[in-house]
């Protein structure tokens, strides 16, 4: 079975919820994957999505923006990414969901970058510009056993939630704001009734995504679905030294942490 599907249901069958820490792969450069990763994986994060960086990142607000023009600036390829995750694949054992847009993966080759995936233990895709009308296109991924990863957003009507939800692998990743990532303040008043919806409705796990930065709102957002994935402030955090705030965060996600 997926890596990937395999953790998540371990959260479930443990009655934990899932946390799925964003790193930019190449900020900083490459040579800081492996620690980083390590570094997550004993902290007791779930998965690892992996930003691959792109020139005109539509999802991404400003903090996962620069650091994919960082990133960029150090020449990062995705060829250079799934090279650098196989050299260090028997060393980290968490799972590997990769986050990309479709011309990169387009410019790259279906064939070859499915074979590189598989090759590097990769388990899931995130392609956020995709369309589930238009996922025939990456038949091949799903094929080979990497889990296609699907949005529901805020503003989707409950016939759109049923049919992205429907077939759905993995995880559903829900929305929780109205615009790019980013961190937050606080979340509107309709979040929780949103989770709950896509919840009942989803055959796959729920977790939730987008401006989830504090303690808080990772207790907030636990309480309606099975678990977060947080980016813009796993990156600041790492870019700053404050590796101790990704802990936090991961242990809030575990009901560890009180404050």
């Amino acid at each position: 079975m997926n890596k990937l599907t395999n953790a998540l249901e371990e959260c479930q069958t443990k009655q934990e919820k899932a946390f799925i820490p964003y790193i930019m792969a190449g900020d900083g450069g490459l040579d800081r994957l492996k620690s980083q990763l390590l570094f997550l994986e004993n902290s007791g994060a779930t998965a690892v999505e992996l930003g691959i960086p792109f020139s005109d990142p539509v999802a991404d607000g400003p903090v996962i923006q620069q650091a994919g023009i960082r990133s960029l600036k150090n020449g990062t390829t995705l060829k250079d990414v799934l090279k650098k995750v196989m050299e260090i694949k028997n060393d980290v054992n968490i799972p590997i969901i990769l986050m990309g847009y479709t011309n990169s993966i387009l410019a790259y080759g279906l064939k070859e970058f499915t074979t590189d995936c598989l090759r590097a233990g990769i388990s899931g895709c995130i392609i956020p510009d995709l369309p589930i009308e238009e996922e025939a296109i990456f038949s091949s991924i799903k094929t080979a056993g990497i889990v296609l990863i699907r949005f529901v957003t805020l503003t989707s009507p409950q016939e759109r939630i049923t049919e992205i939800t429907a077939g759905a692998e993995g995880f559903i990743y829900a929305v929780t704001v109205k615009g790019i990532t980013g961190a937050r303040d606080a979340f509107g008043e309709e979040l929780g009734g949103y989770l709950k919806k896509v919840k009942e409705i989803s055959p796959v796990p729920v977790l939730a995504g987008f401006g989830i930065s504090t303690t808080e709102h990772v207790r907030d957002a636990i309480q309606y679905c099975d678990g977060v994935i947080v980016g813009s402030k796993i990156i600041e955090c790492f870019e700053k030294g404050k590796e101790d705030r990704i802990r936090d965060l991961i242990q809030a996600s575990k009901g560890l942490v009180q404050k």
